[in-house]
């Protein structure tokens, strides 16, 4: 039985609120000191998908999204495998951070190696070009709060086996010649792990972009080349987004003439 058919029951449950501040201890997945794991509708695999957008895992926000949304697929008749599908494309890089994403997504060229108008169709039209995940599927919070990538998540156990079992489960399903664009250097960390186990070849992980989050506006203003240098304040580093900007503008271009389909 999957983790979606187990927690049906709770979906359903109209009397268990699936949108509060803190997610309902029925959907509790593992403890491990300070850090908590829990169920959110995020298992649904697009085994077709072009390309994966892979984040670091789920936040509240996300997740309420997601469990919002399979209730009310559930309770519309949808099937597990719709309501598993609509839940994730639903939740997905919700929010502010949509936006960001698809702007530098595009900007690199990803939407012409995709043969769309905009990155922006992977979340309407186009949806079946793209799978959606995090490098820790399932929502992970320490001391109640969203995880953002301390403690390591390979060097402790919950979520080392999260990363081992549910993103490399998704890494076999998609194949060799799916691209992954980790959102950070700690989710870039997480598929340099599996491609040291020989899931990854380092040509299908274009690693660099600027987190999509609102908090990082200055970083993608100047990686979309909407903010000038020397405007920047000094939190901002312009070498390195300059090197990472002209390093994934270039690997796109050679995937592209490599006819890659």
């Amino acid at each position: 039985m999957s983790h979606f058919e187990q927690f049906s029951p709770i979906l359903l449950d109209s009397t268990i609120n699936l949108s509060g501040a803190d997610l309902p201890k029925e959907l509790l997945l593992s403890s491990e000191g300070s850090v908590q794991t829990f169920y959110a509708p995020f298992d649904y695999i697009n085994t077709k998908a072009r390309i994966t957008i892979c984040g670091i895992t789920p936040g509240h926000q996300q997740a309420v999204n997601a469990l919002s949304e399979a209730r009310r697929q559930l309770k519309a008749g949808a099937s597990i495998e719709e309501a598993r599908r609509k839940s994730k494309e639903t939740a997905s890089f919700s929010g502010p951070m949509r936006n960001n994403l698809i702007a530098m997504l595009d900007h690199i060229g990803i939407a012409k190696l995709l043969g769309i108008d905009s990155c922006a169709r992977l979340f309407d039209t186009h949806t079946h070009l793209v799978h959606y995940t995090s490098a820790l599927r399932y929502p992970v919070f320490v001391n109640g709060a969203n995880y953002s990538g301390s403690p390591s998540m390979l060097k402790q156990k919950s979520m080392r086996e999260q990363v081992e079992t549910h993103l490399a489960e998704e890494v076999k399903a998609l194949g060799n010649n799916c691209l992954y664009v980790p959102l950070g250097p700690k989710v870039a960390e997480a598929l340099e792990h599996l491609q040291g186990q020989g899931l990854l070849k380092p040509e299908q992980v274009l690693a660099g972009l600027p987190h999509p989050s609102g908090a990082n506006a200055e970083r993608i203003s100047y990686f979309l080349g909407n903010k000038a240098r020397e405007h920047l304040s000094a939190k901002t580093n312009a070498q390195v987004l300059d090197a990472a900007r002209t390093q994934l503008c270039a690997k796109v271009s050679s995937i592209a003439a490599q006819g890659w389909r």
